[in-house]
């Protein structure tokens, strides 16, 4: 079921619930209860150069929930027309990411660790790598 229909503005900054005492924090999450799919995967990025971007695809069926577990990044979002910027900064908010969308990764800050939980297995045949492909793919569909 491609979703290529999908603009921008259907990735959303989801709040995340912080349980807060004088020990610490803790956030949980939990698939199809306070993200809207179940996570079959999780990978994060960590130590980072400086001036590296990360990401530069788009997913076809694949949802992800982006969030910084440390520090801050931002995330460049582009369906095909608008594009906008997201900053993650604080590890109680995710940014969801809904198929369709091209995303790059970029300013990440020193020590920053990017924790991605994702919908499905990895499967190569989801990726738009090289973003004229995924112009076209998106007027195909």
């Amino acid at each position: 079921m491609c979703k290529m229909n999908n603009s921008v503005y259907d990735c959303v900054i989801i709040p995340l619930n912080k349980i807060h005492n004088r020990a610490g924090n803790i956030t949980i999450v939990e698939g199809n209860i306070n993200i809207p799919f179940d996570v079959k995967r999780i990978y994060y990025l960590y130590d980072i150069p400086g001036g590296e971007d990360r990401g530069g695809h788009s997913h076809k069926e694949l949802q992800q929930l982006i969030i910084a577990a440390s520090g801050s990044f931002d995330v460049m979002l582009d369906d095909g027309i608008n594009k906008k910027i997201v900053k993650l900064n604080r590890p109680n908010y995710g940014l969801l990411v809904v198929p369709g969308i091209w995303r790059e990764l970029m300013e990440f800050s020193s020590g920053s660790i990017c924790l991605v939980l994702a919908s499905d297995i990895y499967n190569e045949n989801d990726y738009l790598r090289e973003y004229n492909n995924f112009k076209s793919f998106r007027n195909e569909h």
